[in-house]
């Protein structure tokens, strides 16, 4: 790209470097010294407590003769058992494209309380089907609560994003995986328990042993809309949606930091000027959509999804996060949460509570795989971490199909073989918990800039619901008609998925938005966009802050960040870590 790119590469270099020695270190201690962002952070991913919870409670539920009793052939039948499955993708997948237009209408934080409220609504048509409505209550509060997590697992990295401080961000990101993880976990466990409520044969098994696992979900939810009532808005919403006093004492709450602080007023100019560069740039390009009506605001959704696709840089971001989210489903982590007692007993494990113990530590070893990604993801940066994930993944899954290959038929004289299946299950669930399962959100959850963050995500989450929903749909009948060929096809996929990771996706560690227009090509084509930053950051005085021409309250110069360069290279809402 010629010797001026290379002057903006080493700019970018300079900044980076400069931003680091202010910031600290990333990792555990920063973590530490970010606790009351972090705090925040954990209560907002009781909506991946939910989802997670969802998740892994359904599948224990399966298994129960008295569910069974209900359901009848929606059990039985592999074709009707996905559509049961499924359909919480469906709506999730409807839940995610709607998410867009309510995130920026009503607010990050509103947003998380609707999508609490229809959960729960969700939740309350499920627990009616013990009533003798049987499938179709299920599959259509299945449907609903699929909205509710389908729009919380947008919104809630956005918010997570939005409120962190750039040393934290992967961390508290990858906080939303740890909470599904951990929902995962305690639901697996509740389902064993409530499995032996009235005994465990079809004749005895009480009603309660599967209603209690599905209405216990409704205290998470009940928590999470209460708290986030009194939870602060996105910093960077407040001043897109000019509340920009509000925005300042946000950000100086969440840093613990005097409202005049240098660095708070630097990142409160740096949101205020990539707002006023979004804000000019619709008004040049879209006139008739400039008022931020909720009207205006809905059409500019299509207006910003099809921008998505009309440049090569953008169309690149495009192709990270859909393909990304493609590969993450079809390594087959899902096709395990959903069917996890149903595929222990393909693999000998005959007897029900045998299949939902060794499913209770699936959800054991996840939740613990994924702690390391929490703390040191932003050391370790993402491409190593996903590419050395997806080879675990897909060797686990081949394996686990020459055993099968070998032993389908004869698991009562060759019992070692089955355990060693399930612990190649066990340990490709580990690999996905440190790898794809954080990674993949950090990912789609950074590489957006701040007009097109809210659609952009909604892209990349809407095509993991979207392959989500087909492989829980597929995965009992391919288990019933090709068996091992299902690890074999998962295996295979997986491994095209590490390549694609190692040479497609660039490692967005620690960059800005702006340092990430520099590796997807974008900045060839932004001049103009780069002088009118150049006049906004001159206008609202952030361009003397960064030649540290103005006195600030610590005595910490800013001389030695560059003086001009690109503008655009200080004015990130968003640092993307």
């Amino acid at each position: 790209m010629g010797g001026a790119d290379a002057g903006a590469g080493g700019f970018y270099d300079a900044a980076l470097h400069k931003r680091e020695t202010l910031m600290g270190k990333s990792g555990p201690s920063a973590l530490i010294k970010n606790f009351r962002v972090f705090r925040i952070a954990l209560f907002a991913c009781i909506g991946g407590v939910l989802y997670g919870y969802n998740q892994g409670m359904f599948s224990g539920i399966l298994a129960m003769p008295a569910f069974e009793r209900h359901m009848g052939e929606y059990v039985t039948d592999s074709t009707k058992k996905g559509w049961l499955t499924a359909i919480l993708e469906l709506g999730a997948w409807i839940g995610t494209l709607l998410s867009g237009f309510m995130a920026e209408v009503l607010s990050r934080k509103y947003s998380v309380l609707v999508a609490s409220a229809v959960f729960m609504l969700g939740v309350v048509v499920q627990a009616t089907a013990v009533t003798g409505v049987g499938h179709d209550a299920i599959l259509a509060g299945r449907f609903i609560t699929g909205m509710g997590v389908g729009s919380l697992a947008m919104i809630i990295p956005i918010y997570n994003s939005e409120v962190a401080p750039p040393e934290v961000r992967g961390a508290l990101v990858a906080t939303q995986q740890l909470a599904i993880c951990f929902g995962i976990m305690i639901s697996f466990w509740i389902d064993y328990g409530t499995n032996f409520i009235g005994g465990t044969s079809p004749e005895t098994q009480s009603d309660a042993a599967w209603l209690t696992p599905i209405c216990l979900q409704l205290a998470p939810a009940v928590i999470l809309f209460i708290g986030m009532i009194f939870m602060p808005f996105s910093p960077r919403w407040l001043v897109h949606h000019g509340r920009e006093e509000e925005a300042r004492q946000v950000l100086s709450s969440l840093r613990g930091l005097s409202p005049d602080h240098e660095l708070v007023e630097l990142e409160f100019l740096e949101i205020k000027a990539q707002s006023l560069f979004e804000k000019r740039s619709v008004a040049e390009l879209f006139p008739n959509l400039r008022e931020q009506t909720a009207w205006n605001i809905f059409k500019l959704q299509f207006v910003s999804i099809k921008k998505l696709f009309q440049t090569r840089a953008m169309f690149k971001r495009v192709i990270v996060a859909t393909v990304t989210m493609f590969f993450q489903q079809w390594s087959g982590i899902n096709a395990v949460l959903y069917y996890a007692p149903s595929i222990f007993k393909q693999l000998g494990l005959d007897d029900t509570s045998t299949s939902l113990l060794a499913t209770g530590v699936v959800g054991i070893v996840m939740f613990i795989a994924t702690i390391p990604a929490v703390l040191w993801i932003d050391r370790v940066g993402r491409k190593p971490v996903l590419t050395v994930g997806a080879i675990g993944m897909a060797t686990c899954h081949i394996i686990i199909a020459v055993i099968v290959a070998k032993n389908i038929d004869q698991w009562e004289s060759h019992k070692a073989a089955g355990w060693a299946a399930v612990c190649m299950v066990w340990l490709f669930v580990v690999h996905f918990g440190y790898s794809w399962g954080p990674c993949a959100w950090i990912i789609v959850a950074e590489i957006w800039p701040l007009s097109t963050r809210p659609y952009g995500v909604a892209l990349g989450a809407s095509s993991n619901w979207m392959n989500n929903f087909i492989v829980g749909q597929v995965t009992p009948d391919m288990l019933e008609g090709i068996t091992y060929g299902t690890y074999i096809l998962f295996g295979l996929l997986t491994y095209m998925g590490a390549a694609f990771v190692w040479f497609v996706v660039p490692e967005t560690k620690r960059l800005t938005l702006e340092e990430m227009d520099l590796i997807f090509g974008s900045e060839g084509t932004a001049a103009a966009d780069f002088e009118r930053m150049e006049e906004i950051n001159n206008e609202i005085g952030l361009t003397r802050i960064l030649r540290g021409e103005s006195s600030n309250t610590t005595g910490t110069p800013y001389e030695t960040l560059p003086e001009k360069g690109n503008a655009s290279e200080h004015s990130d809402p968003i640092r993307a870590v």
